[in-house]
């Protein structure tokens, strides 16, 4: 193909599809155009999907059954690895990315500039067309907790519109079936060093999705592994300081109830119980948060001076 990024090289495109027939044919029709295979894994579609992505060219991989868009790309991922691909574009089958942006993320991976490359809406020269206000909010509120845990600082944690270099494609491994995958990968990726970095990209909006309650039970769920990594690795932030505003909120109210003593002592019963508990709840809190960070430390010194491991 005369438009493809480099011959020397094989760049493979992968597309996770579910029940996506009225957009797959255009999008793998688009995408050929910049690669060299395209792979889509049907993710237990239930409509024509695999059938029109074959007849337009692409490599189709079946999941009986529905595993989610990490299940599907981890099967990406081996079939990429199957091949041997040097490079590896990950994009939506639903026409959300523009396939002529595929050069633009190849770009730093050729030039051995990164490993790992996001097409970003929060950039400069990046954005989205219509994008929900919903939608954005909580983009933005995944990508502070996500950046928060793994101590990166990317824009757009939440973009499906990726490239993986060879390093990459080998390197990298994930457990995550859900859309969660989005962070586990990106903490994955800055565990291993390899080198991230983001690239300016359009995303539509005015393509057929899912429902709204679909976006927003993704989002809660991608929100929690947030949460709970952020709690892992750093559990003085999110036990320590909530403990600390719980410990003060109790504080406030007992000496609220020691300046009403002169008043009659069952109304002092409710609020005096209420500041021992807050206020022992936020103590326990800060304890737990203390001793969490102290064993992490502790364990990561150990890793550290015995094998040479962070």
């Amino acid at each position: 193909m005369d438009e493809v990024v480099n011959s020397s090289l094989k760049i493979v495109a992968g597309l996770p599809m579910y029940n996506e027939e009225e957009t797959i044919g255009t999008v793998v029709t688009q995408v050929r155009d910049f690669v060299d295979h395209v792979i889509c894994v049907d993710d237990g579609s239930s409509d024509s999907s695999a059938r029109i992505a074959e007849s337009c060219g692409a490599i189709v991989h079946r999941h009986r059954v529905n595993r989610g868009y990490g299940g599907a790309l981890k099967t990406l991922f081996a079939k990429a690895r199957e091949m041997e691909a040097d490079c590896l574009v990950i994009l939506d089958s639903d026409g959300q990315h523009e396939a002529a942006d595929i050069p633009k993320l190849l770009e730093p991976i050729l030039t051995d500039e990164a490993d790992f490359v996001i097409g970003s809406r929060f950039i400069d020269g990046g954005g989205s067309e219509d994008m929900p206000a919903y939608r954005r909010l909580g983009i933005k509120v995944i990508t502070a907790a996500s950046n928060l845990s793994s101590d990166l600082d990317i824009q757009d944690t939440q973009s499906g519109f990726r490239a993986f270099s060879k390093v990459a494609i080998e390197r990298l491994r994930f457990d995550s079936e859900g859309m969660e995958l989005s962070l586990e990968m990106l903490e994955d990726a800055h565990e291993k060093d390899l080198k991230i970095t983001e690239i300016p990209t359009m995303i539509r909006y005015d393509v057929p999705k899912g429902s709204n309650f679909t976006a927003l039970s993704h989002g809660f769920t991608v929100l929690a592994w947030a949460m709970i990594s952020l709690s892992q690795k750093k559990p003085l932030l999110v036990l320590g300081l909530p403990g600390f505003g719980l410990f003060a909120a109790g504080a406030a109210m007992a000496l609220n109830a020691v300046n009403g003593i002169s008043d009659s002592v069952d109304a002092l019963v409710g609020p005096g119980l209420t500041a021992i508990w807050i206020g022992v709840l936020g103590l326990a809190m800060m304890a737990t948060g203390l001793v969490l960070q102290s064993a992490r430390n502790f364990i990561r010194h150990l890793l550290i001076k015995e094998f040479g491991l962070a």
